[in-house]
């Protein structure tokens, strides 16, 4: 039996391991994940940008790391350093699955950062016509309005998403 106890981390390794969960989250390592997660590592733990664990794993699209880390209390309501919230991330990437699982679990539809972009908006801005439709089944207001005074209409109509903007048009009159 030995006596040692065990060493402290130096700050360099305690860094190239924090970068090593981040890598983790990006690849979607929902085993390594969940085994680091029972262990006491914080769900909420981020990076030098602000990305959390789930802001990683959802934004490359891995939905059963991101069931593991929704699990373990991860918190889908904190933005990076960017502003940008994971259901705002899952608009962008076009992944409604990732929407419909961070709505399951609680997301408000229209959940936005300091910028005030919703999920609406930035489905809106790339015509992605399904997220969209899911998103005003849901409840998203289409008349809500960014920082910028924005509308979803008018973040399609800036993008040239003319499918999208026919669809809120008609909506919005």
């Amino acid at each position: 039996m030995s006596d040692q106890q065990p060493t402290a981390m130096t700050e360099e390794e305690s860094a190239a391991f924090a970068e090593e969960v981040f890598e983790r989250a990006r690849r979607g390592d929902a085993a390594m994940l969940e085994r680091l997660l029972d262990g006491g590592l914080p769900a909420n733990l981020r990076n030098h940008k602000g990305d959390t664990l789930l802001m990683l794993a959802s934004y490359h699209g891995h939905h059963e790391a991101v069931k593991v880390l929704l699990a373990h209390g991860a918190d889908p309501l904190i933005a990076n350093d960017n502003g940008q919230l994971p259901i705002a991330g899952a608009a962008f990437k076009g992944d409604l699955a990732m929407i419909r699982l961070f709505i399951e679990h609680g997301v408000p539809v229209d959940a936005a950062a300091v910028d005030g972009r919703t999920a609406l908006m930035l489905a809106a801005m790339f015509n992605r016509s399904e997220i969209l439709d899911y998103l005003l089944a849901q409840g998203a207001d289409p008349t809500r309005q960014d920082a910028r005074g924005a509308t979803a209409l008018v973040a399609a109509q800036t993008m040239g998403a003319s499918e999208a903007a026919a669809r809120l048009q008609a909506l919005v009159g």
